[in-house]
């Protein structure tokens, strides 16, 4: 449920009714607005209905949130979250423009892309250390080294790095070097590896899983919310049907529907939807259109040696122009990349 404060309760109002929740082992969540605080109560639904806290000192009145999650909810937090990463800002009227190799391969390699998402006003550079993939023999990625190069990319460009961590036990060594920790499609509801996420002072971008459901993607952040870290970045990338054209069907309708049920940012990978480069441009801008935070897509130096995802990666030379396409439409929107 939800308990909404009366304009200008006190602090000490607001203290007494998180300890009323907490007295019957509830946990209490609190969000303050401008001028409104909201406080969540997550617990056993007929004790947390036996309480009388519409009687509390400060209170307004109390809400029952019927869906599933609650911290993510539009109705726990009617304002969109706006994440801080560094000096670029996401959601909430900010957009992130993401671009970046799929794998790390050398260090000019890393450099090079970055270079080039940093020209065209890029805001973020991604690139994979850790890669789960579906055969065991491809490439798995260069580890704890790619992670190295990717620092040394941002400490040259400023842009902050994204990147991937697939087993809790890596949890450590990725968020020494990450400034936004990357939880892939296949991982979106290892729900040990999501409590452990909540644990840290790291903004996650978590992606939906190819058969996963909207609300089993909000369910996901939840896990990540519940544990405390309320800095959680979604992301579309594509679900499996029957269609055979493209890798994965695009789903932008999950964009409005996500920004309707939740306060959250939600982000577009049009790279791993389709599979194709020559899908990338067209499906940015729908994304764009539909209202996303951001993009996150692929470029490399030179896509017909990359070692994983070289048919959907944009080559370097040409992601000024495709930067610019993107940008003049998020402009038109009333977005900013600052």
């Amino acid at each position: 449920m939800m308990v909404i404060m009366q304009e200008g309760a006190t602090e000490e109002q607001i203290a007494h009714v998180v300890a009323r929740i907490e007295e019957i082992g509830a946990a209490a969540h609190i969000s303050k607005g401008e001028r409104v605080t909201l406080i969540g109560a997550i617990g056993d639904r007929e004790e947390l209905t036996g309480l009388p806290l519409e009687a509390c000192p400060g209170v307004d009145r109390v809400v029952a949130i019927l869906k599933p999650y609650k911290l993510v909810s539009r109705e726990f937090r009617p304002a969109d979250t706006v994440i801080t990463v560094r000096d670029t800002k996401v959601g909430g009227g900010h957009f992130a423009l993401i671009a970046g190799p799929c794998s790390v391969e050398t260090p000019d390699q890393v450099l090079t892309a970055a270079r080039a998402v940093k020209a065209a006003g890029g805001t973020m550079l991604r690139g994979g250390a850790f890669k789960p993939r579906t055969s065991p023999y491809a490439f798995q990625g260069l580890g704890v080294d790619g992670l190295k190069m990717m620092a040394a990319a941002r400490d040259e460009t400023g842009l902050p790095i994204v990147t991937e961590v697939m087993d809790p036990r890596d949890l450590d060594i990725v968020a020494g070097y990450a400034d936004v920790l990357q939880v892939g499609a296949r991982n979106m509801q290892n729900f040990l590896l999501l409590a452990e996420l909540g644990k840290l002072n790291k903004p996650v971008l978590l992606k939906r899983g190819p058969s996963a459901t909207i609300e089993e993607l909000l369910m996901a952040a939840e896990y990540i919310v519940k544990e405390g870290n309320r800095d959680v970045i979604l992301c579309e990338r594509g679900i499996r049907t029957f269609e055979t054209a493209t890798r994965n069907t695009l789903d932008i309708a999950a964009v409005p529907i996500i920004k309707l049920a939740s306060h959250l940012p939600i982000l577009v990978d049009p790279s791993h939807a389709t599979g194709r480069l020559d899908l990338v441009l067209p499906l940015s801008l729908s994304a764009v259109a539909a209202g996303a935070d951001g993009v996150i897509v692929e470029t490399h130096p030179n896509p017909e040696h990359a070692l994983c995802d070289g048919p959907q990666s944009l080559p370097t030379e040409a992601f000024a122009e495709y930067a610019a396409r993107v940008l003049e439409l998020v402009a038109w929107t009333g977005k900013t990349t600052v």
